[in-house]
């Protein structure tokens, strides 16, 4: 990973257990290596386990542990918030879940927790319960949590949120920014609780060049304050942050040159070319053999008329990254090789077949069956992805390969959108490829931010082309620029090309392609279930008995006409 981070922060921590037995607090600190440092940046953490409760020691410790071992273990394209929440919630069923063998919840395994995740620029913290996360800045001390507590006297207050309290995890999460020199604060009650707001200021001030004597100085204040809980804080001051200059923090992306033009025959890093597969204005893909192995790969070189464009370089390399981790049938896999590069390029496996736009090309008339399987393919490879907080955010027919047996694979990540890397503060203006105008949703011409929705649309504009060769709102699509464009848009019904569509497979289509984001589907999943299995909603009621559309204004009409006869033949009799 080519992102290199200059993150660096001094610590100081200690935990005693004071006057009680045991101590029942745990505290965790980890600043990995790089590019662990950059992906997922360094983690801090105190958690108290509830005194009353039977098993508050092993609560507390289980937090921490599992948190810290399965943070760093979460995909690197999550963000810190997915990633966070995610263990988070499995945490508290575990231990909720173990809570419920002492039959009352309050005598389970409960904690307190509060984390800190300093990564890039940015401090995201994650906190419930009533111990603290501060932050001192330029003389200003400041309570970033909230105590979820309600004091019931003057000497006893009761948690309203823990860890393994309740089955439904409610966490406050906050994300703040963050300054060289910045010094973050975590405590247990039983320091913040018994050492004055003045004198938690004043001795992280006088021990700004040592935080371990600051954090020792602090619980000894504490103790002397009467302080009859565990005890345990931690001081992060952080030293330097990522450099702004580009050309020092994005080195490594200009350590290897660009290859020249290469041509069949030609050998690079034992890769022989044997044949240039494509070419553009953005980069070259060639079909080699290596000659270590024999086998054939796919090596795609960037382009000379980017030579000097960091954001393109950086978005080069991405594409390898990705790549090699999505986990999928579906999307190509990336060559992970130990050999020495001599230049700028990426290696994966060579797909066999053709573009699906040659596909479309050669099978004019498809089965419905046989589209639908395709797309399902398609649906899985993107999910894959979207699991991982990736978009593709350029599905189109040329970058979507089928072969013999209409495997499809999803190739060419050099527009995708990583969540995960986009919370790393750049020092450069990230290039913004949005895909294809003609298969790329509305939102991104109106300069919004893309999501799920998105690849919902661009894969139903490739459906709807394979059943009927066309596009679904014609050559105008490509010219809309504004909301107002849009709007004036027709969608033009797939039936009326290709009368084989069913219309509910048609209704499904539409649904998927529609302008606003928030009228498409909400996941593909749905998308899928309503093209293969008919929705009431989509049928043309026109041609539908009224007994089949409204059975019960069918019979109160039969019995309305029932009633108007008797009436009739009695009044008929009676006259």
């Amino acid at each position: 990973m080519p992102l290199e981070n200059d993150l660096s922060v001094s610590v100081g921590q200690i935990s005693e257990k004071g006057l009680k037995q045991q101590n029942e607090d745990s505290i965790g600190l980890f600043v990995p290596d790089q590019p662990a440092l950059t992906i997922k940046g360094m983690v801090a953490i105190v958690a108290d386990g509830v005194s009353s409760a039977e098993a508050g020691k092993e609560a507390s410790e289980t937090c921490v542990k599992n948190f810290l071992s399965d943070y760093f273990s979460t995909p690197d394209s999550w963000t810190v918030k997915t990633s966070a929440q995610r263990i988070l919630t499995a945490l508290n069923r575990w231990l909720y879940s173990q809570g419920l063998s002492f039959h009352l919840a309050e005598r389970g395994y409960i904690s307190t927790l509060s984390i800190l995740v300093i990564k890039s620029r940015t401090a995201h913290i994650f906190h419930i319960g009533d111990s603290r996360v501060y932050r001192l800045r330029d003389g200003n001390f400041e309570q970033l949590t909230n105590d979820h507590s309600a004091r019931v006297s003057r000497d006893s207050t009761y948690l309203t949120r823990a860890m393994g309290m309740d089955l439904m995890l409610d966490v406050d999460y906050y994300q703040v920014d963050v300054r060289t020199g910045d010094l973050f604060f975590l405590s247990t009650d039983g320091v913040h609780d018994f050492v004055p707001r003045k004198a938690l200021k004043n001795t992280l001030l006088e021990h700004d060049d040592d935080l371990q004597g600051g954090c020792e100085q602090l619980v000894d204040m504490a103790l002397a304050n009467q302080s009859d809980d565990n005890l345990s804080c931690q001081l992060i001051r952080v030293d330097c942050l990522p450099d702004p200059n580009a050309d020092d923090a994005y080195v490594k992306l200009s350590e290897l040159p660009f290859p020249p033009f290469l041509s069949p025959a030609m050998i690079v890093d034992d890769y022989r070319i044997v044949t240039e597969i494509h070419a553009s204005s953005r980069s070259q893909v060639y079909r080699v053999e290596d000659l270590q192995t024999q086998q054939h790969y796919a090596m795609k070189t960037p382009s000379v008329n980017f030579e000097d464009d960091i954001a393109y370089k950086e978005r080069f390399v991405m594409e390898s990254w990705i790549a090699g981790r999505i986990d999928s049938e579906h999307v190509v896999k990336v060559r992970q090789d130990e050999r020495k590069q001599t230049f700028l390029y990426a290696i994966s496996d060579f797909v066999e077949g053709q573009t699906l736009a040659q596909w479309m090309c050669d099978n004019p008339n498809p089965g419905i069956d046989r589209v639908l399987a395709i797309v399902a393919q398609i649906v899985k490879g993107a999910r894959a992805m979207h699991r991982k907080e990736t978009l593709h955010q350029d599905i189109k027919p040329k970058n979507i390969m089928i072969d013999d047996d209409d495997h499809i694979t999803l190739i060419d990540f050099g527009a995708c959108y990583v969540a995960g890397v986009a919370e790393i503060e750049s020092a450069f203006k990230r290039g913004a490829i949005l895909g294809t105008d003609t298969y790329g949703a509305p939102e991104y011409k109106l300069n919004q931010r893309g999501s799920t929705k998105s690849e919902l649309f661009s894969i139903a504009v490739v459906l709807y082309e394979m059943l009927t060769g066309a596009l679904p709102f014609g050559e105008q699509f490509e010219r809309c620029r504004s909301a107002s464009d849009f709007s004036r848009l027709n969608y033009r019904p797939a039936r009326d090309l290709n009368p084989m569509v069913p219309e509910w497979m048609d209704g499904a289509i539409q649904k998927a392609l529609q302008i606003s984001p928030d009228l498409r589907y909400e996941a593909l999943s749905e998308f899928m279930h309503d093209l293969e299995h008919p929705n009431p909603t989509f049928m043309d009621k026109s041609h539908v008995p009224l007994s089949q559309q409204n059975p019960l204004r069918f019979w109160q009409g039969m019995s309305a006409v029932l009633l108007a006869l008797q009436l009739l033949t009695l009044w008929f009799w009676l006259g």
